[in-house]
């Protein structure tokens, strides 16, 4: 799949996205439910069914989740077809917060991305920095299935490279990070992965981690309330009602220990102020 195939793909997301968040907003009163824009890590990982039914019950409001790379949650936030993002490219964030259309960032939580790939992947797992297994991949043309969709993970992705891949072994997906995981599987390539999303698939996989533990590679996930001016529909209580439970010590021990009991260990590490 070529780059301007991947694309493709993405605008066609971006438009099946558009007309469900026009059914999503048209749907009730917007007072009792509010439109979270999220990475497809918190969804495929199994995060957000975990805790959300919890925030529902206790505040009587709906979250009608939209789970999509960060780049496309934060279009969702300026063309103010959200109310609250859930996402994790820092930098972006802070630039959403101060052209206006976010009114602050807070921390939530993080993790870390791992590269994964093949069983037995000795060549890459012999790599003492994360962009020298890129070299690596890149020199050898093992196949390597990138995101494609201005997702954190993508655009984290495209910082390692030492040169802009070219090639018919460089695919680029436009799809979430859950259905990225299957493709690489299937092809036996490699991707940058979210550590939790490749956890929660792992049994399902073929793949095994290749590297891991560069300080580069830390993944932080913050919370964002969009601007209310943006649009008339926006439930600008219902975000911060959302934000502030997300923050509390008791949703940041229920985010602290989810993965514990299934995979030994947290899948997301709290760190709100």
């Amino acid at each position: 799949m070529t780059r301007k195939l991947g694309m493709t793909l993405l605008l066609c997301v971006l438009v099946i996205v558009g007309v469900a968040i026009f059914f999503i907003r048209g749907l009730g009163d917007t007072q009792k439910h509010i439109v979270l824009a999220t990475t497809t890590s918190t969804q495929d990982s199994g995060l957000l069914d975990a805790i959300l039914p919890k925030f529902e019950a206790e505040s009587g409001i709906e979250v009608r989740v939209v789970a999509v790379g960060t780049g496309a949650a934060l279009k969702l936030g300026r063309d103010g077809d959200a109310d609250v993002l859930l996402v994790h490219s820092k930098s972006d964030e802070m630039i959403f917060v101060q052209e206006g259309h976010g009114l602050e960032r807070f921390d939530v939580m993080y993790n870390d991305f791992i590269l994964v790939g093949p069983l037995n992947s000795e060549v890459v797992k012999q790599s003492s920095s994360i962009e020298e297994a890129f070299s690596i991949i890149s020199k050898n043309a093992y196949k390597f299935i990138s995101r494609g969709d201005d997702s954190g993970t993508h655009k984290k992705e495209l910082q390692l490279w030492s040169e802009q891949p070219v090639g018919d072994w460089y695919i680029s997906a436009g799809k979430g990070m859950g259905d990225v995981l299957q493709m690489t599987n299937e092809l036996q390539g490699f991707t940058l992965t979210d550590r939790a999303t490749y956890y929660s698939m792992k049994t399902q996989l073929d793949l095994e981690i290749v590297f891991e533990g560069d300080a580069s590679l830390l993944n932080n996930y913050g919370v964002i309330a969009v601007n209310p001016s943006k649009n008339d529909l926006i439930n600008q209580s219902g975000a911060e009602a959302f934000i502030k439970w997300l923050l509390s010590e008791e949703t940041q021990t229920l985010i602290g220990t989810f993965g514990v009991e299934t995979y030994g260990s947290p899948l997301f590490f709290p760190n709100a102020k």
